[in-house]
C-alpha cells in the first residue's frame, strides 16, 4: 500500500486553498490599500499640469526614480527640452486610482509621463522601461546608435524589468514588508535575488557600466534597484543578509553611477521632505534642487 502523501503545512495552520479564490479581506500587509484585483478608477481627479512640455507623474521609489534620474542627466547633457514638472502621487492615498492618473497609465502603477510638446497630439507613456526608452529616443541620448550595442543595452534594460520584480515583490516584500515572517518564501525570494546580483557582477567584471564602456538607460533602470539595496539603502539590513559588499565589481559600479550629480539630483524627486530635507515632493525647475 503506497504510503499517503507527506501533508505540507499551511500557514495560519488550517489555510487550505478554496478551489475559486475571492477577494473576502484586503492583502499585503501596511500595503493593502494599494491592492485590488480590479482595474479603473475608483475616483474622478484630474491631475494637476504644469508649464513644461513634459510632465511627470511619480513617486520616488526606484521605478519612479529611473524617470527623474533620466530627466536630470538630459538637462545636464544640455537638452533644455527635457525640463519637467515632477507631480507627486501618493500611492499610500490612493492617487494612483484617480481618473486623471488612470487615463494616462490603466495599470494605475507610477511612473507615467505626459508629453505635451505636440498640444494637439499629447503622448502618454507608461511603464518605466517604456519611458526610459522614449526620452532615448526623443533626445537621442544615453543608447547606443551601433545596432549591436544598442541591442545590448535594451537586452539589459529589459532584464531588470523582468528582474526586478523578484528583488521587490518578492524578496523584499517578504523579508522586510510581511506581515509574518515565512521562511520558504525569504530563503527562495534570497536565493533569486543572489543569483541576479550574481549575473550582474560577473558581467560587471569585463564591463564599465552595464551595456559597455557607455553610460546608458539601462545603468539608469539598475542602478535605482540593485545599486540602492547593495548600499543598505533599500530593504534595511538586506545588504548584509544577501553578502551584497562581496559582489565587488556590483559594487565598484554602484559607487560610480551613484557619484553622479544627476543620480543624485534624480533621486531626491517625489520624495517626501519629512524622511529627508534634502527630497522634494514636487520639481518644477533645476531651482528646486538647487
Amino acid at each position: 500500500m503506497a504510503d499517503a502523501p507527506e501533508k505540507i503545512p499551511s500557514l495560519p495552520a488550517d489555510y487550505a486553498p478554496p478551489k475559486v479564490w475571492t477577494w473576502e479581506s484586503p492583502s499585503g500587509g501596511q500595503f493593502a490599500s494599494t491592492n485590488r484585483p480590479i482595474a479603473g478608477p475608483t475616483h474622478d481627479k484630474a491631475l494637476p499640469v504644469g508649464t513644461h512640455p513634459l510632465q511627470l507623474y511619480s513617486l520616488g521609489t526606484p521605478n519612479g526614480q529611473k524617470v527623474s534620474i533620466m530627466l536630470e542627466e538630459l538637462l545636464a547633457a544640455g537638452h533644455s527640452g527635457a525640463e519637467y514638472d515632477a507631480w507627486y502621487i501618493d500611492i499610500m492615498e490612493g492617487d494612483q486610482f484617480g481618473s486623471g492618473f488612470v487615463e494616462l497609465n490603466p495599470n494605475s502603477k507610477i511612473p507615467a509621463l505626459l508629453d505635451r510638446s505636440n498640444p494637439d497630439k499629447p503622448q502618454r507613456i507608461f511603464e518605466s522601461g517604456a519611458i526610459l526608452l522614449y526620452l532615448a529616443e526623443k533626445f537621442d541620448a544615453f543608447l547606443p546608435k551601433d545596432p549591436a550595442a544598442r541591442t545590448e543595452a535594451l537586452s539589459w534594460l529589459f532584464w531588470q524589468m523582468g528582474s526586478a520584480p523578484f528583488l521587490g515583490g518578492g524578496f523584499g516584500h517578504f523579508y522586510v514588508y510581511a506581515p509574518v515572517k515565512i521562511q520558504y518564501a525569504i530563503d527562495r525570494y534570497a536565493m533569486e535575488t543572489k543569483r541576479q546580483y550574481d549575473v550582474l557582477d560577473r558581467h560587471l567584471a569585463d564591463h564599465r557600466y552595464v551595456a559597455g564602456e557607455d553610460y546608458s538607460i539601462a545603468d539608469m533602470a539598475i542602478f535605482p534597484w540593485y545599486g540602492a539595496v547593495a548600499l543598505g539603502q533599500g530593504y534595511a539590513g538586506a545588504s548584509e543578509f544577501l553578502g551584497l559588499p562581496d559582489y565587488r565589481n556590483v559594487m565598484r559600479w554602484t559607487e560610480e553611477v551613484g557619484s553622479r550629480p544627476a543620480v543624485q539630483r534624480g533621486r531626491r524627486v517625489n520624495r517626501k521632505p519629512e524622511n529627508d530635507p534634502d527630497f522634494i515632493r514636487e520639481r518644477h525647475s533645476s531651482a528646486d534642487l538647487d
